[in-house]
C-alpha cells in the first residue's frame, strides 16, 4: 500500500514555490519552465513526442486563425 502524504509537509511545500517564483525574475522562470520541459520530452517515447507536437501545431494554428 502506498504511503499517505502528510497534509501539513504539501501545504508548506506549495507556499515555497509560490515565495519562490515571487523572487525570479521572467527570464528566470522562463529558464526554470525550459528545463522541465526538456526533462518530460526526455522521457516521452517517439510516438508520445509525435502525438504531443501535432497538439502543439494545432494549437498554434487555432490561436493564429482567432487572432484574425
Amino acid at each position: 500500500m502506498g504511503q499517505k502524504k502528510n497534509p501539513h509537509a504539501v501545504a508548506l511545500g506549495s507556499l515555497g514555490g509560490k515565495a519562490r517564483a515571487k523572487n525570479l525574475s521572467a527570464e528566470e522562470k522562463a529558464e526554470i519552465a525550459g528545463q522541465g520541459g526538456r526533462a518530460r520530452f526526455a522521457k516521452m517515447t517517439a510516438e508520445e513526442r509525435r502525438r504531443y507536437a501535432k497538439r502543439l501545431v494545432a494549437a498554434r494554428e487555432r490561436k493564429r486563425r482567432e487572432k484574425r
